[in-house]
């Protein structure tokens, strides 16, 4: 495999054996990572459907499998890209390298005009975050439904409302579980930038914001990200919407990366002591500081 485009390296809580299992039983990856699978190695690696990009068929190829790897080219948008799984030892469970290249540049993804393919860093990222949880027997983050323009989620987190407010709007603490850089202006009014206003002096801006309640991002093209929180018995039901878009032409990967920060959030408010799975994260051009990467 050529040096690829993306690689993802996260720690899941679950022996190898279990992890492998976990990567090549079409059941378990009909849970954690797409609507259909259908495995039968080392001729057969397909998985489909409404949360896969170009998920319509399947258009994945087996290249390589031993004990540790798998490696298998899939055809996006007529594409066709190289991935690869890696599992290795850890003392705190199995070490997981996802690698992918012929990705297009990050550009193109900011720009919308990447296709399915754009949204490749942020669906592996996603669905690495609901591997580890399905080791962990822990409840899953939606997925990103990739045939839907209706892009709204619901979860519920075991901290009280204001907590969470506060770890969404505070930029120490987002950092905390995000892992990327960002600057918050915590006012309806004040500014929101993904990596610090140095790469991004406007950002987003605040048109609602409810302390413990609600708040919701404006971004420059019009598009938007609400936040509402409810509380019961100690714990928050957290809404997330995106609206404001070409409904022929959803953000897919932005959408699939606040549903991965979501995922993040969720373990930083009920895993204070392993609050983030990521040992590395690499997206070929994307600017210093706009990463999540462990702390």
């Amino acid at each position: 495999m050529t040096e690829p485009d993306l690689r993802l390296r996260a720690v899941v809580p679950a022996p190898l054996k279990v992890t492998y299992e976990a990567l090549t039983d079409p059941a378990a990856l009909r849970v954690w990572l797409a609507e259909h699978a259908d495995v039968d190695l080392p001729g057969k690696y397909e998985f489909w459907g409404r949360f896969t990009p170009d998920g319509a068929e399947p258009h994945q190829r087996v290249l390589h499998v031993d004990e540790r790897t798998i490696r298998f080219a899939w055809t996006v948008d007529d594409v066709e890209t190289t991935v690869q799984f890696e599992v290795a030892e850890d003392e705190d469970g199995t070490l997981v390298t996802l690698s992918q290249n012929d990705l297009p540049s990050f550009a193109d993804v900011l720009a919308g005009t990447a296709g399915a393919r754009g949204a490749m860093q942020t669906f592996w990222s996603l669905a690495i975050a609901n591997l580890a949880d399905y080791l962990a027997g822990r409840e899953l983050t939606p997925k990103c439904d990739f045939t839907s323009a209706e892009l709204h989620a619901s979860v519920v987190i075991d901290a009280a409302p204001d907590e969470v407010f506060d770890s969404m709007t505070q930029p120490e603490q987002f950092h905390q579980w995000f892992g990327a850089n960002v600057d918050i202006e915590p006012y309806v009014g004040g500014r929101f930038a993904m990596g610090g206003f140095e790469l991004d002096p406007e950002g987003a801006r605040f048109v609602e914001f409810e302390p413990g309640r609600k708040a919701t991002l404006r971004w420059g093209d019009g598009q938007t990200d609400s936040w509402e929180l409810e509380g019961s018995d100690g714990k928050t039901r957290l809404t997330v919407m995106q609206s404001g878009f070409d409904p022929a032409n959803p953000p897919y990967p932005g959408w699939a990366g606040w549903l991965g920060g979501v995922a993040a959030l969720r373990r930083y408010h009920e895993l204070p002591r392993r609050r983030s799975i990521w040992r590395q994260i690499e997206v070929a051009g994307v600017p210093e500081g706009m990463l999540a990467i462990d702390q």
